[in-house]
């Protein structure tokens, strides 16, 4: 599966339908490249990219990199003590 294709129409509020009608492409056969039953090509691969404004590689590349989340900055509220456990 091409999650970082699905990860782009999510995250710039593109439904799928509307993406295949600017595609001319139907709808079974955008899931078949999402679900990567489907070879794209070149020509096709760079409309998709340019129509999500996302880079080509990042979007075919079957590999997510999901970035490690930043431990919270510990926060001090003035005026305030610590409660002391037992």
């Amino acid at each position: 599966m091409l999650a970082n294709l699905k990860t782009a129409l999510a995250t710039r509020g593109v439904r799928q339908i509307d993406l295949c009608m600017k595609l001319k492409i139907t709808p079974s056969v955008f899931s078949e490249i999402v679900h990567g039953r489907r070879q794209v090509s070149q020509q096709l691969r760079a409309k998709i990219a340019r129509e999500l404004r996302a880079e080509e590689e990042w979007l075919f590349s079957s590999t997510t990199i999901i970035p490690e989340p930043k431990p919270p900055k510990p926060r001090a509220f003035e005026g305030e003590s610590t409660p002391v456990m037992a």
